[in-house]
């Protein structure tokens, strides 16, 4: 979180399970999503490797999904990403992301 600060960047709940992460961020003026995303996949990579907490080198995949929340929704949203463990017991993210796709039309993002 205090390495999130030194760049800008506010991060307002995190949460994963074993292959994904969420986030909700607020963005500054001056930032995009695409930057933000390098900067939490590339400093976390690098704090994960440095600790060994994986057996062979971590790297994040290139894609992930951006979506703007609405001020309403922001308190659903964080106990959504809370409560992950639970939500993941009775849907695997392959699911869930078939579900979104299909229900929201989210689209992959790749790293530029």
């Amino acid at each position: 979180m205090d390495n999130c600060k030194n760049k800008s960047i506010f991060l307002q709940s995190i949460n994963g399970f074993t292959d994904h992460l969420h986030c909700l961020i607020s963005l500054g003026k001056d930032q995009s999503i695409s930057n933000v995303a390098k900067l939490i996949k590339g400093e976390s990579s690098f704090w994960i490797n440095q600790n060994k907490l994986t057996e062979i080198p971590f790297m994040w995949q290139g894609e992930y999904y951006a979506v703007s929340v609405s001020e309403s929704q922001l308190n659903s949203v964080i106990n959504y990403i809370k409560n992950q463990e639970v939500h993941h017991s009775k849907k695997s993210f392959a699911d869930e992301v078939k579900e979104f796709e299909d229900k929201y039309k989210f689209v992959i993002l790749k790293e530029t």
